[in-house]
């Protein structure tokens, strides 16, 4: 059975002080009340060492939000996949659409990133998705299926078995546009079908592929129905922990 996946995107919010006081928080409500699913939390670079001291490891997993495409060396201001994992971290986000659209993360680029995350033992959590002229084009399915053979498909199976998708529909974020669990469930599928014409039908089946576009916890179980949908990757709603709880709670 592949897992289900609540993550949290913090994105450049919170100092030091605040976001180890949600973690805190976060952690006190599901030790008091145990998800039904993995919970991840993503937070900014400089949080990683201290949250991690923080969180039960057997309620929340720690990711960090981006690892650079090097090694180690003189790449002022970069952080390494090698030292993300050192600060307890297990997770890292690749591929955001914000890091492809402001920073111009190519697909080479990510696919350094993947490796060196895999190699130094992180789970990824690759985003992949199409922004607004695209959907409207009915490019949505050639555009994804791009964004995975990219930068995923001279992944072994072992090592794609450590992958997990999250779609992001760019243009529902943000816009006013809103994806439709339907719409969620279609892409989903599809996706499900391109890791299956890859890496086989035993691979499809065990990835997880979570919604990243505007969900919260008054849509959360409807996108959760889906068969196709194992979970979410959420930005503003994990920065308040009752929010980030209430879509958590959409799995039991």
């Amino acid at each position: 059975m592949r897992k289900k996946i609540v993550a949290g995107n913090w994105k450049m919010n919170k100092n030091l002080q605040e976001g180890v006081a949600l973690a805190k928080e976060l952690n006190e409500k599901l030790t008091a009340d145990a998800p039904k699913c993995d919970v991840v939390i993503c937070t900014p670079f400089i949080h990683l060492a201290s949250v991690a001291n923080i969180l039960n490891p057997e309620l929340i997993g720690l990711g960090a939000e981006d690892c650079a495409n090097k090694e180690k060396g003189a790449y002022t201001g970069e952080v390494s996949a090698e030292m993300v994992k050192s600060t307890g971290a297990q997770y890292v986000i690749l591929g955001h659409s914000e890091r492809r659209a402001y920073y111009g993360e190519t697909p080479e680029i990510l696919r350094e990133k993947v490796n060196l995350a895999l190699a130094n033992g992180l789970e990824v959590i690759f985003c992949i998705g199409e922004v607004l002229e695209e959907r409207e084009a009915n490019r949505q399915n050639e555009v994804v299926k791009a964004q995975l053979e990219d930068s995923l498909f001279d992944l072994t199976a072992e090592q794609f078995s450590h992958i997990i998708l999250a779609y992001e529909p760019v243009w529902a974020i943000g816009t006013g546009k809103t994806a439709t669990s339907d719409q969620a469930e279609e892409m989903h599928a599809f996706i499900r079908q391109t890791i299956a014409d890859k890496f086989g039908a035993e691979a499809a089946e065990n990835v997880s592929i979570l919604y990243g576009g505007s969900c919260k916890s008054s849509n959360a179980k409807e996108l959760f129905s889906k068969p196709d949908v194992d979970g979410g990757l959420i930005g503003g709603a994990a920065l308040q922990a009752d929010d980030f709880k209430g879509i958590i709670d959409a799995w039991k």
